[in-house]
C-alpha cells in the first residue's frame, strides 16, 4: 500500500515574474507548513562584479511567456520533490541596484536533505530556463547582454 504521505506532491505558493522588490523572507513565510521540518531559502543578488569588471547595475527584461514558464518549471520541481510540501519562487525585472534580489525561492520540506535539494533544483531550473536577459552596466561605460539569469 502507498503511503499518501510519500507520494504527496508540494503546493506552489507563489510563481511569478514582476517589477516588484523581493523579499525572501517573505517566501520563507509562504511556505511555512506544520509537516516541514526544514525551509531552505535562496537569494540571487545583485553583485558588483562581473567577469573581471566593476558592475553598477543591471536591469532585467523578460519574454511576455515568462510567467507561464516559471510557474511550469515550479510545478515540475514540485511533482518530483519527495517530502517536499510547499514552494515559492519569484524573479524581478526592470532596473536593480548593487545587493537588490533578483531571484527568491523558498522550498518547505520534511527534511533538510529534501529542502535543499528541491531548492537548488528550483534555482538551477528558473536560471536555466526562464526567458530573461540581463543588461549589465559597468563601471568603464560599457555594458553587455546576457542571455540568462
Amino acid at each position: 500500500m502507498t503511503d499518501p504521505a510519500t507520494t504527496r506532491t508540494a503546493t506552489v505558493l507563489r510563481a511569478a515574474v514582476g517589477e516588484e522588490p523581493l523579499d525572501v523572507d517573505e517566501h520563507a513565510r509562504l511556505v511555512e507548513h506544520a509537516a516541514a521540518g526544514a525551509v531552505v531559502t535562496f537569494a540571487g543578488v545583485v553583485r558588483d562584479h562581473d567577469g573581471g569588471k566593476s558592475v553598477h547595475g543591471l536591469e532585467y527584461s523578460a519574454h511576455p511567456t515568462a510567467a507561464r514558464i516559471v510557474t511550469e518549471v515550479a510545478e515540475q520541481v514540485a511533482a518530483r520533490s519527495p517530502g517536499v510540501r510547499a514552494l515559492a519562487v519569484s524573479h524581478r525585472v526592470g532596473p536593480l541596484d548593487i545587493g537588490e534580489v533578483a531571484l527568491a525561492c523558498a522550498v518547505a520540506a520534511e527534511h533538510r536533505r529534501e529542502a535543499f535539494t528541491a531548492c537548488a533544483e528550483l534555482v538551477d531550473e528558473v536560471k536555466r530556463l526562464l526567458p530573461v536577459w540581463k543588461h549589465q552596466r559597468f563601471a568603464d561605460g560599457s555594458d553587455e547582454w546576457v542571455n540568462s539569469t
